[in-house]
């Protein structure tokens, strides 16, 4: 009996030996190698906000008595944002592929797959024209009787997204309770997708804007113009749609995915909107709101509400005006910008000094005072005072305005001090 189990533990270690031989660590501790290298890729449209330090808040009067953006100094982590705000087209990508995964659902397009399951077949084309497709899918139209313009449409309140997410930090803090379950941290959610078209006409009582409130989102003189009359579920419903749809391109080409796109922060979108220029109070620098050449460096409402002085009546098309120094446009004006972070006048006096945030009211259900989120940047109908990198202002998560849009961030785990630049002042 000994010496069986001699010679079997003598295999064993000839069998370590062997492994261990094969890899050339000479008994060595040289890591894990069965892991491949690794280069997280850049997204499109994106540009790369290093790592930093700045004092977050005020830079100048608070003109509104607030004192709700005292300064101090933060850390922020490295990350990739939206070189621009999320435009039209890029918008109406996601609705497309909603009402396309719907429509798929219901004609039960799928593919059966090797271990027995089915997917969605997004190979099958969808004739949308045909009558007898049109039958079939009559739960997702207006009928023309039913219509206002008297004719079929697509009914926008049926596009839905259905998503999940987990909520990481409330579940860390729980994470030895003895009634922990991972489950009670999953929120579900499933909110309309289509923007708002019709607060170009709501917001503006004894005002003409029905050309604009019929074209804005769907025409495309329109494409390149940033999407509006979307809240802040919706905007998070784009940002876990915009994950899914790369991190699954991704595995079919067997790549890795890391991150997930989001709204920023507070503290990521004024540091992004800094653009390295610590104390200045707009992107672009300052003190002044126009160049050498007596241009508006921004679209927003200067002199006494001349909104056409500064090229755009409205929006204007989200790359128009210079980027910041770190590559990102309209920072400040055409439209504000939510963040992920709720609102209360004193959350800087209880912000961590590392990657500050505040999160509260994430969910439809939570007290209507709790779903304050910050915005930032003012926009097309803002006085120069929102334009300030340092100015907050808030709405509800379920308000639409037409002056409000985002743009995406995702983070990635930082190269070693790769496009460091020295913080600059004034």
């Amino acid at each position: 009996m000994k010496r069986t189990s001699l010679k079997v533990f003598s295999l064993a270690l000839l069998a370590f030996a062997a492994s261990c031989g094969q890899r050339g660590s000479n008994g060595q501790l040289i890591g894990d190698q069965s892991r491949i290298n690794y280069k997280p890729p850049v997204p499109i449209g994106m540009v790369y906000v290093p790592s930093g330090t700045f004092k977050m808040g005020a830079s100048d009067e608070d003109v509104r008595g607030r004192n709700d953006a005292t300064i101090h100094t933060v850390q922020t982590a490295g990350f990739y944002m939206d070189a621009t705000e999320i435009s039209n087209q890029e918008y109406r990508q996601f609705t497309n592929w909603v009402k396309d995964s719907i429509a798929r659902t219901i004609l039960q397009y799928v593919k059966d797959l090797p271990d027995g399951s089915t997917r969605l077949d997004w190979n099958k084309r969808i004739n949308w024209k045909d009558a007898d497709i049109q039958d079939q899918l009559a739960s997702m139209y207006i009928q023309a009787d039913q219509s206002g313009w008297g004719v079929k449409l697509i009914n926008t309140k049926e596009l839905k997204y259905a998503y999940q997410t987990f909520d990481y930090a409330n579940a860390s803090r729980n994470k030895f309770n003895k009634a922990y379950n991972e489950k009670a941290f999953v929120y579900s959610a499933q909110p309309e997708i289509y923007p708002d078209t019709t607060v170009w006409v709501r917001q503006y009582a004894y005002s003409y804007n029905e050309p604009i409130s019929r074209q804005y989102f769907w025409f495309q003189g329109f494409n390149t113009y940033p999407v509006v009359g979307v809240n802040w579920y919706q905007a998070n419903a784009f940002c876990d749609w915009r994950t899914h749809y790369w991190s699954s391109e991704r595995d079919k080409a067997r790549m890795y995915t890391e991150g997930k796109f989001r709204l920023p922060s507070e503290q990521e979108w004024e540091w992004a909107a800094r653009g390295g220029r610590n104390e200045s109070p707009y992107p672009w620098g300052g003190p002044y709101i126009i160049n050498k050449k007596g241009c508006y460096l921004a679209n927003f409402k200067p002199q006494r509400g001349n909104y056409s002085a500064d090229g755009g009546l409205y929006t204007v098309p989200v790359d128009k005006y210079a980027a910041n120094d770190y590559g990102l446009k309209n920072m400040s004006g055409n439209v504000s910008e939510w963040t992920n972070s709720a609102y209360f006048g004193g959350s800087y006096d209880q912000m961590s000094d590392i990657n500050p945030e505040v999160r509260l009211g994430n969910k439809t259900t939570d007290p209507v005072y709790m779903t304050r989120k910050v915005v930032r940047g003012g926009s097309w109908r803002d006085v120069a005072y929102f334009l300030q990198v340092g100015t907050r202002d808030y709405e509800y998560a379920d308000t639409a305005k037409s002056y409000l849009g985002f743009r995406c961030v995702i983070t990635y785990i930082e190269p070693a001090l790769r496009n460091r630049r020295a913080v600059r002042k004034g």
